[in-house]
């Protein structure tokens, strides 16, 4: 099923997240920390992860506790299984269950890294958070996979310049943990995917233009405009806790023409 674009940007109602709450990777700036800040306005307590951006994380944390709700700091690196197994330990401990999982952090642009870091940080290090999330997770649980209209439609259309490896390493992600689907419906746990056109104001389509110049005007012509990072953010938060999304949907955020 295919959620209009305009449904999905539509604005939150009071929607109770009281007692909820929820992990966030790549919560410390752009995306993951509005996602992060605006589950925390819903009641959610929150969870969030951190490679190195130590400071910038303790600010969202600071906010969210603004809000009157408890946040806990995760510093790791998630193509680490060690580290995302401590992570998980760190949240039982504290909260004891997992509600809502948003699979946000993503990369493989990165200089000096790996050629197969991609497909480790947007492959096996979803499918390596979602093992260890299940186990905490109750029924009515959601999780939320973060994805890009470039890799979404990879296996169709062309890809920008030097962006190959990563779509296809987010496509595969995307792939693999729709394959689950049948063991979430099991738990009673819900998965949404999110998907957005280059969004205003990211590191991505800024990494892109330097191979790509001109990419990100030339875009926002041809789409008419480009979503920015608290309307995408927003559509994330609305697919974490909207009724009205069953397991295998996907949110389109901006125009995927």
């Amino acid at each position: 099923m295919t959620i209009p674009q305009s449904t999905a940007l539509s604005h939150l109602d009071s929607l109770p997240l009281v007692g909820k709450t929820a992990l966030v990777t790549g919560a410390s700036r752009g995306i993951g920390a509005s996602v992060a800040l605006q589950l925390a306005a819903a009641g959610a307590d929150v969870a969030i992860n951190y490679r190195s951006k130590g400071p910038r994380a303790q600010d969202v944390a600071n906010e969210i506790e603004g809000l009157g709700r408890k946040v806990l700091l995760l510093q790791a690196d998630i193509t680490d299984p060690g580290d995302i197994a401590s992570s998980f330990v760190s949240i039982d401990e504290a909260w004891g269950h997992l509600d809502l999982l948003i699979l946000n952090a993503s990369g493989g642009l990165e200089k000096d890294k790996a050629v197969d870091y991609a497909m480790r940080l947007n492959l096996n290090a979803q499918l390596n958070l979602v093992e260890a999330a299940l186990p905490l997770m109750p029924r009515g649980g959601r999780i939320v996979f973060v994805t890009s209209h470039l890799a979404h439609f990879c296996e169709t259309r062309p890809v920008y310049g030097g962006y190959e490896a990563v779509a296809r390493s987010k496509r595969a992600g995307e792939d693999a943990l729709r394959g689950m689907i049948p063991t979430f419906v099991d738990r009673g746990i819900c998965f949404v995917v999110v998907s957005g056109d280059l969004i205003e104001g990211t590191i991505t389509p800024k990494l892109l233009q330097r191979a790509n110049p001109g990419l990100i005007e030339e875009r926002r012509k041809e789409a008419g405009s480009l979503p920015d990072i608290d309307e995408f953010a927003a559509a994330i938060v609305r697919g974490a806790v909207s009724e009205e999304y069953r397991s295998g949907d996907t949110v389109y955020v901006g125009s995927t023409g």
